[in-house]
């Protein structure tokens, strides 16, 4: 089984079901699948075949679900790329990608104009239309350029649908290139419908669930957990746009949503959010948290105002993408990920690949049917991150003796203090408590007698709060050496577009 099957399959069972709600606008499984085979078929008229690659540029809406699907379904692999990176960005994405032609949106039609040069590979660029005002006819790549709705419309039902082979790449997700240029995780189909199978069966996702979709579709987190899994078992998928916290309240009251998932820095801002601005939260089963490390406080704090169950998971785009995450059938553990989920492994090892004791901090290795086939055209970097069959993640945690694990911190991001160990996370976790932090970062900075040093950037929701104040609590809370050395104030700390906090920006501030 495949998503592109399992889509036709439950259209088939129930066709007047909703599959998704997009500007309160709701659209049946029957008309998805339908818009699905008919955009298939009209990649096929314009020379698409089984294997080709296929940009797909767009924000939260149905020319994502109808472009991923549709190119699926036509065999094709799918490399969804953020509508905001710049056209260097883009480009390296689109050659190292090799990438025939782009799904897109017309206001993105001038980025690309400057980009076509460069590309040389894109054959067409098929628009979806959000400013009527428009007229790509008038655009310098007019000649390359087909109206997406028009290839919905007229595309034909009678598609001769080729057989799409379990270990066949889908989509190409490239990572975000925090050690380097970003890499192709390739995906199978396999790989995607497994986990959004197992991800429903774990979480108990159904067709009574409605589903929030605010987070980037483009994000391996939003693919699986807010948009496959839910279609998977005929759920409905809230689309909401762009992310605010006025936008999420009014769709999950309006439409009486039961799950929303969002990465730590969205749980933050609706925390912040006034309470007389606040609807009716009574419909929400569960909060989903992943992306980044949630700290306890901030998870705390949330459920406490909700009254709703927040549980944190784990993933990575090499293992499309979930892990582990919280069982709901028993009280969740806070600062935990989780347990493996349905049909995952995941263990803790030492340098040499063993596994190590429960409560012994080690890398964290994954094994599954969904993990990656590979990086593409990166036959090295493959090596190194699959080894004897297990996934390396690059993160370093612990497992206790229920198998819960802890996410510690990122291999890369360990600060050694004079030979000492200093996780970020434990820092950021003593300065998260204070109720006048907003949010943290702890990054290590060169030191000329102790090798490197932590240094905390803090944001504060009061003006009131010194460094003195902090650095006490630090003294506190912490041995010396994982006290920070300096405490910075900022407005805000810098994030990529689905709020994760990053570091590497900080750290090149810092070099500045």
């Amino acid at each position: 089984m495949n998503l592109s099957d399992q889509l036709t399959l439950t259209a088939k069972e129930n066709s007047s079901k909703t599959a998704y709600v997009f500007n309160d606008e709701e659209t049946s499984y029957q008309t998805l699948d339908a818009s699905v085979t008919k955009f298939a078929s009209s990649l096929k008229e314009l020379g698409y075949e089984k294997g080709d690659h296929i940009g797909l540029v767009v924000g939260n809406s149905p020319h994502y679900v109808i472009g991923l699907y549709g190119a699926m379904r036509l065999g094709l692999t799918v490399i969804p790329i953020n509508p905001i990176y710049t056209a260097e960005e883009m480009g390296y994405i689109l050659n190292n990608g090799d990438v025939k032609g782009v799904i897109t949106l017309d206001i993105l039609m001038e980025k690309f104009a400057h980009l076509d040069e460069k590309t040389p590979s894109v054959n067409h660029y098929i628009v979806g239309t959000t400013d009527p005002n428009l007229d790509l006819s008038e655009s310098p790549l007019a000649g390359k350029t087909h109206s997406f709705e028009k290839l919905v419309q007229a595309g034909s039902m009678q598609l001769d649908r080729p057989r799409l082979e379990d270990d066949e790449t889908a989509v190409i997700l490239y990572t975000s290139g925090t050690t380097g240029q970003p890499k192709g995780a390739m995906l199978t189909h396999r790989n995607l419908y497994s986990n959004a199978r197992d991800v429903a069966e774990y979480l108990t996702i159904d067709e009574h669930d409605r589903v929030v979709a605010a987070l980037p579709m483009f994000h391996v987190f939003c693919l699986t957990v807010a948009l496959n899994a839910p279609l998977v078992n005929g759920g409905t998928v809230l689309i909401v746009p762009k992310f605010s916290p006025e936008a999420v309240f009014r769709v999950i009251k309006d439409y009486q949503a039961t799950i929303f998932a969002g990465v730590p820095t969205m749980y933050n801002y609706l925390l912040q959010y006034p309470d007389e601005e606040v609807k009716d939260l009574s419909s929400i089963r569960f909060c989903i948290s992943g992306g980044a490390s949630m700290p306890v406080a901030l998870l705390e704090k949330f459920e406490q105002r909700f009254n709703i169950r927040l549980s944190e998971g784990y993933g990575l785009s090499e293992s499309s993408p979930v892990t582990c995450f919280n069982p709901l059938d028993r009280p969740r553990k806070a600062g935990s990920i989780g347990r493996s989920i349905t049909n995952v492994e995941n263990k803790v090892v030492d340098e040499n690949g063993e596994e190590v004791p429960a409560g012994t901090v080690g890398e964290l290795v994954v094994r599954g049917p969904n993990v990656m086939k590979g990086y593409y055209k990166m036959p090295e970097e493959t090596q190194a991150t699959i080894r004897d069959g297990w996934l390396y993640t690059g993160d370093m945690a612990r497992m206790d003796e229920e198998g819960y694990f802890y996410i510690v911190d990122r291999k890369k991001e360990l600060i050694l203090v004079g030979g000492y160990n200093v996780y970020p996370r434990e820092v950021e976790e003593v300065f998260y408590a204070h109720e006048k932090i907003s949010e943290v970062a702890v990054i290590g900075a060169p030191d000329e007698n102790l090798g490197e040093a932590p240094i905390a950037y803090v944001v504060t929701n009061d003006n009131s709060v010194t460094a003195e104040e902090l650095f006490a609590l630090a003294s506190e809370k912490l041995a010396k050496y994982k006290q920070p050395k300096e405490i910075h104030f900022i407005e805000e700390l810098p994030k990529n577009t689905t709020g994760k906090i990053l570091k590497r920006n900080l750290k090149h501030q810092l070099q500045q």
